[in-house]
């Protein structure tokens, strides 16, 4: 039997609903709460965050700025990718990396998309250099520049489950690279055919979990330190 994205977008559907219906118990990813949580009877995964009185980010001038999007449920209902890497750790990484290349970062969190390639676009486009990056609360990033159309990024990394720490420490590296104008090499990843096929269902639960999350009145707002 062929293996396509019909096909595995259709076992990630029936396997939501099997849960839904039996009542499974779904790991807590948030730090606030303990145990587990029943999907029985319930409309959301996760209660609806507010952002009441959040600030609105601003559009940078900093031509050394590189923009961070993060996803709506990063660092709140979220707080490992689906590899199991503290989220906190993540950012503190990305952020190094773009220090290192004596550039500078600003953290948002995008409230309006939960599409990783729209989130880097906006993040770009926000940034005062025009290079952007985004970050999916299961680890999923992409680099990205503002005048590229949303699929034609400058560099992917869909496998998040085989992301560590240096990888992300050098996509901050190479998104500040992009900023100078620098040659860069892209970065080289760990690739494994079976691994959209063992994570689909987990990627599934946290995409939706990621979405339920979405304001997008709120558009973009300002995050780091913001918790």
């Amino acid at each position: 039997m062929e293996v396509n994205e019909q096909l595995i977008q259709a076992i990630t559907k029936a396997v939501v609903e099997q849960l839904q219906r039996n009542g499974a118990k779904l790991p807590d990813e948030s730090p606030k709460s303990s145990g587990t949580q029943s999907l029985a009877g319930k409309t959301r995964m996760r209660p609806k965050r507010s952002y009441e009185g959040a600030v609105r980010a601003k559009q940078g001038t900093d031509p050394k700025e590189v923009v961070i999007g993060v996803g709506a449920a990063f660092q709140t209902e979220i707080t490992k990718t689906i590899g199991g890497i503290p989220l906190d750790e993540v950012l503190r990484n990305v952020k190094a990396g773009i220090e290192e290349e004596g550039m500078v970062s600003r953290v948002v969190k995008v409230l309006d998309t939960s599409d990783v390639g729209f989130m880097a676009l906006q993040a770009a486009k926000l940034s005062g250099s025009g290079i952007g990056i985004g970050i999916q609360s299961k680890g999923t990033t992409v680099i990205h520049q503002k005048d590229l159309y949303p699929l034609t990024n400058l560099e992917l990394f869909p496998q998040a489950p085989l992301m560590n720490l240096e990888t992300y420490r050098k996509i901050g590296r190479n998104a500040a690279k992009y900023v100078k104008g620098e040659k860069v090499t892209p970065i080289e990843c760990t690739n494994d055919p079976m691994v959209r096929a063992k994570f689909q269902v987990k990627a599934a639960l946290m995409h939706i979990i990621e979405t339920e999350q979405l304001d997008p009145e709120k558009g973009m707002i300002v995050w780091e330190g913001a918790r």
